[in-house]
C-alpha cells in the first residue's frame, strides 16, 4: 500500500497517542472528521495498523528485570524450528522472540521481577524445551531508548 503524506502524519499521530478522538486528529491534519475516520479504517483494513495496545510500566507491575536471552537450537530442522517457536509463544515472560542470523538462532526479550525469578524461569520453563542447545543471557542495566513507534 502506498502511503501519502497525510497517511504518514496520521500514523505518526496514532503512534504518539492512539486514544485521541478522530476530531482531534482531524484538527491536527486540517481534515474533516469523516476523512480521518475513513483513512484510519483503510489503514486498519489494509493491515498497516495491526492492533492498538496499552503500554505498561514494567516497574509498576514488578517486571523491570529485563533479559536478552540468545538461544541456539540443537538442530536446525524445520520440525525443531517450528516446535521451538510454538513453545516459546506460550511463555508469558517472553515479550519478544526474533529469529536472527549470526552465532545464535533467536533472541528473546524476557521480563521478570529479579534474578531469582529469571533463574526459576530458565530452570522450569526455558531449558525444558528440547530443541534448545545452548543459551547466553545479557541483563539490561539501563534502557537508553525504548519506543514502539516506527519511523514513517
Amino acid at each position: 500500500m502506498d502511503l501519502d503524506s497525510i497517511d504518514k502524519k496520521l500514523l505518526t499521530l496514532l503512534q504518539e497517542d492512539s486514544k485521541k478522538t478522530t476530531k482531534q486528529y482531524a484538527l491536527a491534519l486540517n481534515l474533516s472528521t469523516t476523512a480521518v475516520y475513513e483513512r484510519i479504517r483503510k489503514l486498519e483494513r489494509e493491515a498497516v495498523i495491526t492492533k492498538y495496545v496499552a503500554l505498561v510500566d514494567t516497574k509498576k507491575i514488578n517486571r523491570s528485570f529485563t533479559v536478552l536471552c540468545h538461544v541456539k537450537l540443537s538442530q536446525h530442522t524445520k520440525d525443531n524450528i517450528l516446535r521451538f517457536e510454538r513453545q516459546v509463544q506460550e511463555l508469558e515472560e517472553v515479550s519478544e522472540c526474533n529469529h536472527v542470523s549470526g552465532d545464535y538462532d533467536y533472541i528473546l526479550t524476557i521480563h521478570v521481577s529479579d534474578m531469582v525469578a529469571y533463574r526459576e524461569f530458565m530452570i522450569n520453563k526455558l531449558t525444558v524445551i528440547d530443541q534448545i542447545g545452548s543459551t547466553q543471557s545479557s541483563f539490561v542495566i539501563n534502557p537508553v531508548k525504548k519506543s514502539t513507534a516506527i519511523f514513517i
